[in-house]
């Protein structure tokens, strides 16, 4: 199996699976429709990539010289999560798309990734098992590869959702559905302080 295929399929197994920021792209997906969470997903995709290029060309000797920080990130993560949490559990429902302030921004979708210990925790493990040694030219090319499979992932979640606004079409469905999502997030972060 070539160094490429390996890349890839542990790009696809840390980057379809459920997690904070592929559970904000489905419940994006079903308030908001398709062309709007892509900013999202591009947010997300951007954010994650240039977290992984920065742990392949040194973060993680950083991260392992101060631990504190570590545990710090991790604190801020899942705060963050649980901010998101109570937001999406807040939420009254309402389908205006039109009101830009409650979409989702790349922004977000961005902060949302460095601020996920999962994001983390597949960077430091994907650059230790391809780039033991720092070589440059494989740290940008498990990067690229690593961007196309992340963005396909997180838009699959995006696009699952946009398959539910079919299903999601009142205030009240909208309500019960984002208070699920609320959950899922609420329950991933407090997963996360878990020894």
């Amino acid at each position: 199996m070539s160094v490429l295929v390996s890349m890839a399929a542990f790009a696809l197994a840390s980057s379809i699976t459920p997690g904070p920021v592929n559970i904000v792209a489905l419940s994006s997906g079903a308030q908001f429709g398709w062309r709007a969470s892509l900013r999202h997903v591009t947010g997300a995709t951007l954010g994650f990539t240039l977290l992984l290029v920065l742990i392949g060309l040194g973060l993680n000797e950083l991260l392992l010289f101060v631990p504190s920080l570590t545990r710090g990130i991790q604190l801020a993560g899942v705060a963050f999560l649980l901010y998101m949490a109570w937001k999406l559990a807040a939420d009254d429902g309402s389908l205006n798309t039109r009101q830009p302030g409650k979409q989702p921004t790349m922004t977000l979708g961005a902060v949302m990734q460095w601020l996920n210990p999962k994001a983390w925790l597949a960077c430091v493990a994907g650059m230790g098992a391809f780039v033991a040694n720092g070589e440059a030219r494989l740290v940008w090319q498990f990067a690229a590869v690593y961007f196309v499979i992340c963005y396909g992932s997180i838009a699959c979640w995006a696009f699952a959702g946009t398959f539910l606004r079919h299903y999601l079409d009142n205030p009240r469905g909208m309500r019960l559905f984002n208070r699920l999502m609320a959950l899922l997030l609420a329950l991933s972060a407090i997963y996360l302080l878990l020894p």
